[in-house]
C-alpha cells in the first residue's frame, strides 16, 4: 500500500477496506523509517496528524466523505500554517509560527486531506537542489549520493520515496516540474492565477504558482481541483477563470488527432545522450498513440534563464525587505543601533544563495540600471510569450525534455551557481509566459529518472492531464520505485 496513488488509497477509504487513521499511521512509520537518511521533512506533528486522521474518519461516519477525505498530503515549507512553524528553511524565519493558514492550505483542509508536515526546500525556494536549505541537504531516494532537485526537492523525495502519498510544492522558474522530474513522479504547474498565492511566502509574485507532486496524473488532478479557484483576497487569482472538470480530463486514453509540438530548441547543446533517447522513445509512444508531431520553433527560448534571473531576483529583492527583524524572525544579538540590527539580522538569517539573489535584484532595480535590466528582462518576456501563442496555433500541446541532465551528486554544483541556474533551462519559460505544465516520468538514464514536460495554453490544465494520462495509461513509467524503499505497488 505505501506506494498506492491518493485515488487508490481513495477507493480503499470509501469501500471501508482502511480508516484515515491507519492511512497515517503507515506513512507516519514510514516517515519514521527512513525521513533520518533522506531529510524529506524538516517539521511533523505525529500526534496532530492522527488528530486530523481521526476528525476525518469522524467527519465520513457522520457527514459523507468529503473529495480528498482522509488523504495524506505533506506541505512545501513555503506554506503558511497555522499549525506548526513555517520557515521557509531560513534561518531567518526559524521557529515562525504564521497567524494564520494559506488560502491553499484552507481548502485542503475543506476537502478532508490529512496534512502530513513540513517538506525540505530550497531557502525562500531559491535553488534547484534542494542544498540551500537552512535545516540541510535533502537526498534522492534513487541515488542518496545525489539531490532531488529544487526547490520543491523535500516534497519530491518525500513522494518518490513513500513518505507520502502526494505533497504540495510551488513552482517559480520549475520548482515542481524539474524535481518531479529528477526523482520519477508527477508534478503539475497550474496557469498563472489559477491557485491563490495568499500565504504563500512570496518569492517572485509573477511567477510563483502553487501545484501538486503525486504518482500519478488523476492524482494530481484530484489535488489541484481541491485548490483552484479565486480568492478575493488574492488580487492575481482570475475570478473569470475557465472551469474545467478535472477527473473528466484524465479519462482520455489515446492521442488520436492531438497534435504534439516539439521545439529544437528545448533540446539542448550537452543534454545527456540518454535522456534525450528516453524522451525521443516517449514521442515515439505518442505517434503510436495517434498523435502528430509538429516540429516547431520558439526562438527566444535562449533568452529565457537570463531574462528569469533579472525579473526573479528583482521581485525577490523587493519582497524580502520585510525581514528586517523588527516585526518577526531572527534578530542579532545586541545591536548597536537601528542599522546594526538590519544588518547583522539579515546577514546572519539569510544563506549565501538568498544574499546572491537580493544583491543581483537591488542591482537591477537600482537608479540608471532599471531600464537596462529589469525593463529590458521584461520585454523579452513578452516575446517568449509571444512565441508560445504563435505556436500553439499550430499545436494543441508542447512536448519536452523537463531538465535535459539527471539528477547531480550532492556538492557538484554548488560552487558555480551559472551551472546550477542552467538546470531550470527547460522549465523557465513556461513561469515567463504564465502557462500550465506538468511532468512525468518516461525513463530512465543511468539508472535515475527522466522527465516529460507537456505545456499547454493558458487555462488549458485538460489538455495537459489528457495527454499525459493517455501517455501514462500506455507506460509504466510511473510505477517504478527506488530499489532502497520499495514495497507492494
Amino acid at each position: 500500500m505505501p506506494f498506492s496513488s491518493l485515488s487508490e488509497i481513495k477507493t480503499r477509504l470509501d469501500n471501508g477496506e482502511t480508516t484515515a487513521v491507519e492511512v497515517a499511521q503507515l506513512y507516519l512509520d514510514r516517515i519514521a523509517a527512513h525521513n533520518e537518511q533522506l531529510n524529506a521533512f524538516v517539521h511533523l506533528d505525529a500526534e496532530h496528524v492522527l488528530g486530523q486522521a481521526q476528525a476525518s474518519d469522524a467527519h465520513r461516519a457522520k457527514e459523507g466523505a468529503r473529495a480528498l477525505e482522509g488523504l495524506p498530503i505533506a506541505v512545501k515549507d513555503i506554506f503558511c500554517t497555522q499549525d506548526g512553524p513555517t520557515q521557509c528553511c531560513s534561518n531567518i524565519l526559524k521557529d515562525f509560527h504564521a497567524p494564520y493558514d494559506a488560502h491553499v492550505i484552507t481548502k485542503l483542509k475543506e476537502a478532508g486531506a490529512v496534512l502530513v508536515g513540513k517538506t525540505n526546500m530550497d531557502e525562500f525556494a531559491m535553488g534547484s537542489s534542494t542544498e540551500t536549505s537552512a535545516f540541510g541537504v535533502c537526498r534522492n531516494p534513487w541515488d542518496m549520493d545525489r539531490i532531488p532537485g529544487g526547490s520543491s526537492g523535500g516534497s519530491a523525495s518525500a513522494v518518490a520515496a513513500a513518505l507520502t502519498p502526494a505533497a504540495l510544492g510551488t513552482d517559480t522558474g520549475g520548482s515542481i516540474r524539474q524535481p518531479a522530474s529528477l526523482t520519477g513522479i508527477t508534478g503539475m504547474k497550474p496557469t498563472y492565477g489559477r491557485v491563490s498565492r495568499r500565504g504563500i511566502i512570496a518569492f517572485a509574485s509573477s511567477l510563483d504558482q502553487a501545484g501538486p507532486m503525486t504518482r500519478t496524473v488523476k492524482d494530481a488532478a484530484m489535488i489541484t481541483a481541491a485548490i483552484e479557484g479565486h480568492d478575493a483576497l488574492d488580487s492575481t487569482t482570475v475570478a473569470d477563470a475557465p472551469q474545467l472538470d478535472w477527473l473528466k480530463a484524465c479519462e482520455q486514453r489515446d492521442m488520436k488527432g492531438m497534435k504534439i509540438g516539439v521545439p529544437k530548441e528545448y533540446f539542448v547543446e550537452g543534454m545527456d545522450a540518454e535522456v534525450r533517447a528516453s524522451v525521443e522513445e516517449a514521442l515515439k509512444q505518442c505517434e503510436a498513440l495517434g498523435a502528430e508531431l509538429v516540429d516547431i520553433s520558439l526562438p527566444h527560448t535562449h533568452l529565457a534563464v537570463a531574462a528569469y534571473y533579472v525579473i526573479a531576483p528583482s521581485e525577490a529583492s523587493a519582497n524580502l525587505s520585510r525581514y528586517d527583524s523588527v516585526r518577526f524572525g531572527h534578530r542579532c544579538d545586541n545591536p548597536e543601533d537601528l542599522l546594526d540590527m538590519y544588518t547583522r539580522s539579515r546577514d546572519e538569517g539569510f544563506g549565501s544563495e538568498v544574499k546572491r539573489r537580493i544583491l543581483t535584484g537591488t542591482f537591477a532595480l537600482s537608479s540608471g540600471y532599471y531600464d537596462a535590466y529589469y525593463l529590458k528582462a521584461q520585454q523579452v518576456r513578452t516575446l517568449i510569450q509571444q512565441d508560445f501563442t504563435q505556436a500553439f496555433e499550430k499545436v494543441d500541446v508542447i512536448a519536452t525534455p523537463t531538465s535535459p541532465i539527471t539528477a547531480f551528486k550532492i556538492g557538484e554544483k554548488t560552487d558555480d551557481p551559472l551551472t546550477m541556474y542552467l538546470s531550470d533551462i527547460d522549465t523557465i519559460a513556461v513561469n515567463l509566459a504564465g502557462l500550465p505544465g506538468l511532468s512525468q516520468p518516461c525513463g530512465f538514464a543511468q539508472n535515475l529518472p527522466v522527465g516529460l514536460q507537456w505545456i499547454a495554453p493558458a487555462w488549458r490544465e485538460d489538455v495537459l492531464l489528457g495527454a499525459a494520462s493517455a501517455y501514462e495509461a500506455a507506460t509504466d513509467w510511473h510505477k517504478h520505485v527506488p530499489a532502497a524503499f520499495g514495497g507492494e505497488v
